[in-house]
């Protein structure tokens, strides 16, 4: 599994020094190194450091590093217990985190705890960039913007903690704008992302890679779709993918899904909206198709809402068709979408 977040001890290990004992130095040239090359590949970086918060964050902000770091726990506690922190909060497994300091007690003490986050010693930070749990198969363009959603997501939260009025008037404060547009080949890998990673918000469970995903964008019987969402602390990025199959005179949902991340923003009716007026605009009937999974009901409830009734059902695979027009859809008004 490739790593999606490196975990950082600072003291003698990005910088030489202790920055409290007031001779913490300049950055290590590779770390430096490490720190620009994943982050371009996507992997988010944060910080697990002994010390005052205080003091190292002015640290990192002196050498231009502290907006490359998306989360920083600086204290005296275990260091485990702060990797348990920065997983909860950008909301990934500690499978999918790695961990590097310098001191070898303390890389211990992280394995002890947590066998599945991966530990490395300070003196191996230079080979880092080359090892294979640290280079992702593909890149999507957006991975480069993928610390930036994360910090966005930081603030909105906070955000949302001081928000005092109703739910609703938070959703509708944020100004969210779904742009909804035709995959081209630079949404490719995000796309494909997106079916094996989804499946809390996915209709049917189903999985395409790069090149079935390439065929049916050049298919004049498919239409594939991406969205992407940004509201007043930033962008979420690609977080939807809708993919259409044209049968007579339906045009058939193969595949809906929305990513995980914005299941509280109430976005997913928003993209059923838009693909049922492109369905109207080409004279055709909206349907989609529905196999339940465990975790999936959600999305056989909001298409429900949607006004998609059953018209087929066989094993647990079920067909659905919608009988209201675009405009009849309600539960859209806090989202504004841009084709």
């Amino acid at each position: 599994m490739t790593v999606k977040c490196l975990v950082w001890d600072l003291d003698d290990t990005v910088w030489p020094g202790v920055v409290l004992e007031a001779d913490g130095g300049e950055p290590k040239p590779e770390a430096l190194h490490a720190i620009r090359v994943l982050d371009e590949r996507g992997i988010l970086h944060a910080v697990a450091s002994r010390g005052e918060t205080s003091a190292a964050t002015a640290h990192l902000r002196r050498h231009g590093l502290e907006d490359m770091f998306s989360a920083v726990e600086v204290g005296w506690g275990p260091k485990s217990e702060a990797i348990r922190r920065i997983a909860e909060s950008l909301r990934i497994g500690r499978e999918s985190m790695a961990f590097v300091d310098n001191d070898p007690v303390e890389l211990a003490e992280v394995a002890g705890s947590y066998p599945e986050v991966r530990c490395y010693p300070a003196d191996r930070i230079a080979e880092l960039p080359q090892l294979p749990e640290f280079t992702p198969a593909a890149i999507s363009p957006e991975a480069r913007h993928r610390r930036s959603y994360y910090r966005a997501e930081h603030a909105r939260r906070i955000g949302e903690a001081e928000f005092t009025g109703p739910d609703s008037a938070f959703l509708a404060s944020l100004d969210l704008v779904m742009t909804v547009r035709p995959a081209s080949e630079e949404d490719l890998v995000r796309a494909h992302e997106l079916t094996v990673r989804t499946h809390q918000l996915n209709t049917t469970g189903i999985t395409f890679d790069i090149g079935e995903l390439r065929e049916m964008c050049a298919s004049p019987r498919h239409e594939v779709l991406v969205a992407s969402l940004r509201d007043r602390f930033g962008g979420y990025g690609t977080i939807g993918l809708a993919v259409s199959e044209l049968r007579g005179t339906d045009s058939v949902l193969v595949l809906l899904l929305m990513s995980c991340r914005v299941m509280s923003r109430g976005v997913g009716t928003a993209l059923i909206r838009e693909v049922v007026r492109r369905a109207r605009a080409a004279d055709r009937r909206p349907a989609a198709e529905f196999v339940a999974t465990p975790v999936n009901r959600v999305m056989l409830v909001t298409l429900r809402f949607a006004g998609f009734g059953v018209v087929e059902s066989a094993g647990d695979r079920i067909l659905l068709a919608c009988a209201a027009g675009p405009e009849e859809i309600g539960g859209t008004g806090h989202v504004e979408v841009v084709r």
